[in-house]
């Protein structure tokens, strides 16, 4: 009973999330017969987190506490790809763990082939689209229908400088295909393409990709995922994206915002710059017309071999990274 309140009070919700001029499509109308967020009681800590587990295993370090208190305390995305073994146990069990507590989990399916083609530091991927298929098939049918919100494939729309015309059909082909997956496997999952960041192209142009890849049967789109702008600067961007993909296509969709690591702004480098602050811990509401501010990207997770991360692989827990991220210097 508990859960069938949560899910019809969250109905209310999801339909103040529609714009007033638009009509609901039918992957809308979808999101709000099964609203994740009614279902649950507020988001998922993973117990498991680079932060979690450093701390856990350095109880001793001056900047442990810190680090526990102030990230790993704080929901946040797990990622998930190949390093996961086998994908549907990986998200089986984590998804049962937040089922179990009652809280609603964020993941991040990162596997396309051909990841990060143009930036390289986050190489990789499924080996075939076959393959991809199958990984992400199996990725939505583990969470069936518990309740979830799934970003898939960060990067993946946002820079096509390095692809041919056939590749980015390949990949829009292989990003459709994931969304139909989750919406016949997973229904009370809510999907978002990312779209990335308001330095990299313009609204326009990623209201074009976003409607390529499928945007129509996502529930929305994500921004600033491991990148560093204001939470002013996203909500900007994405309400021009919204604006864009009504104008030219008939629709718009809700969008989430990464936090983890905007508190300071972005001083125009993405690769683990310094001077960054941790932002805004996850809620729903973004002030500026975001559906949810997220933690999606690990505050003190590397974002390559570049800048304070030096001698790093992209993914890899930094302590002492984190640590100054809470203080922003």
């Amino acid at each position: 009973m508990r859960r069938l309140l949560r899910t019809l009070a969250a109905s209310a919700f999801a339909c103040l999330l529609l714009p007033l001029s638009a009509a609901p499509s039918s992957a809308t109308t979808a999101s709000v017969q099964a609203s994740p967020i009614g279902m649950t009681s507020g988001f998922y800590t993973d117990p498991s987190s680079g932060p979690a587990s450093w701390a856990a295993a350095n109880p001793g370090d001056g900047r442990a506490a810190a680090i526990r208190d102030n990230i790993a305390s704080r929901p946040m995305a797990r990622w998930f790809g190949a390093w996961s073994g086998d994908i549907g146990a990986a998200v089986g069990s984590y998804v049962g763990a937040a089922d179990a507590a009652d809280k609603l989990p964020v993941l991040i399916a990162y596997n396309i082939p051909g990841r990060d083609a143009c930036g390289g530091h986050s190489g990789g991927g499924a080996g075939t689209p076959a393959a991809y298929q199958a990984w992400i098939s199996a990725f939505a049918s583990a969470i069936g229908s518990r309740p979830a919100l799934v970003v898939i494939e960060p990067d993946s729309l946002g820079d096509f400088s390095c692809l041919s015309q056939a590749q980015i059909a390949e990949r829009n082909g292989m990003l459709r295909g994931a969304l139909a997956q989750f919406r016949d496997r997973a229904p009370n999952t809510w999907t978002y393409l990312d779209a990335g960041n308001p330095a990299w192209i313009g609204a326009a142009t990623m209201a074009q990709h976003l409607d390529g890849a499928g945007a129509r049967d996502a529930h929305g789109f994500s921004l600033n995922i491991s990148n560093y702008f204001t939470t002013g600067e996203n909500t900007a961007y994405g309400n021009a994206i919204s604006s864009a993909l009504s104008s030219s296509y008939g629709y718009t969709k809700p969008y989430v915002v990464d936090t983890s690591r905007n508190g300071n702004g972005s001083n125009g480098e993405w690769c683990n710059p310094g001077g960054r602050r941790i932002g805004t811990a996850g809620q729903t509401g973004g002030g500026g017309g975001a559906e949810m501010l997220l933690w999606l990207k690990t505050p003190g997770e590397s974002d390559g071999n570049c800048g304070v991360g030096g001698g790093s692989a992209a993914g890899q827990f930094l302590p002492e990274v984190a640590y100054k991220m809470i203080y922003g210097y």
